[in-house]
């Protein structure tokens, strides 16, 4: 195997995405460093190879293979699933919908907060939406992140559907642009007269440091119907856990307690 045959390989999965900058920046890799790569210059380390397979979806092995038969591979791996398989997903979901109770009342904007999983340490507030169309509860959500070395904001989007299920809402997301990254929130309802706070759990995994299944508290904090959106968004972004506001930082706490086998959030 040369440099030549990985770099040929690496350049045909970046075609699949907007830029090799966006390639970059999902990884976490230095843009510069990147370019040695594709040039066949510089092989990746052990370390950012694992990195670099984990976010395209292959082996080590099939990156480094012949290109003939990693095009071929990788291609077939992105192919759209036959229409018909949609006749056995949908009876599925309609089902769970109609035994879903009723979310009207949660419908509007919230503040998302969660201790990131790719930027260990910093809290991440997102904006999201939960909006009713026809017998459908849409989820939508947004994060924004300023990249260090260009001071430039990076726009994550995520969509997906809600229930109301067992006294849960359950919200399950993708990443729109790539498609390969699912996040389910678990959350409590609320009991009280307005909504302020929802708690619970999600999990997930991060983009940019491998594939490694993760879960955290996270807390939604309740906007309102109308809220100026451009403002919002203006506010999110990765955060110190000291700049959060303390009764969230204290619902953020993912320690286990020394008497727990698993992950659980209480009610508060």
């Amino acid at each position: 195997m040369t440099n030549n045959t990985f770099s040929a390989n690496l350049g045909y999965a970046c075609g699949f995405y907007p830029s090799i900058a966006y390639v970059c920046r999902r990884i976490g890799i230095n843009r510069q460093q990147f370019n040695k790569y594709l040039a066949g210059t510089v092989r990746p380390s052990r370390y950012n190879m694992r990195r670099i397979s984990d976010f395209f979806g292959v082996t080590e092995a099939e990156l480094l293979s012949e290109p003939k038969g990693f095009t071929e591979l990788f291609s077939l791996r992105r192919m759209p699933k036959p229409a018909h398989q949609d006749d056995i997903v949908v009876p599925s979901y309609q089902r769970l919908s109609r035994l879903s109770a009723s979310l009207d009342r949660y419908c509007g904007s919230y503040f998302r907060y969660f201790y990131s999983f790719s930027n260990p340490g910093y809290v991440m507030r997102s904006f999201a939406r939960l909006e009713r169309k026809d017998e459908v509860y849409l989820w939508k959500n947004i994060e924004r992140e300023i990249n260090p070395d260009t001071g430039t904001a990076e726009i994550a989007k995520y969509e997906g559907v809600a229930l109301f299920l067992g006294e849960r809402i359950n919200i399950m997301e993708y990443e729109t642009l790539l498609a390969s990254s699912i996040t389910q929130m678990i959350l409590y309802p609320s009991y009280q007269a307005g909504i302020d706070y929802l708690l619970g759990l999600q999990t997930g995994g991060p983009i940019k440091r491998g594939r490694m299944p993760a879960a955290s508290r996270v807390v939604l904090q309740y906007l309102g119907e109308n809220v100026d959106t451009r403002r919002a968004l203006r506010e999110c972004g990765l955060m110190c856990p000291e700049d959060v506001a303390p009764r969230i930082a204290g619902l953020l706490d993912n320690r286990v307690s020394a008497d727990s086998w698993v992950f659980e959030v209480e009610q508060q």
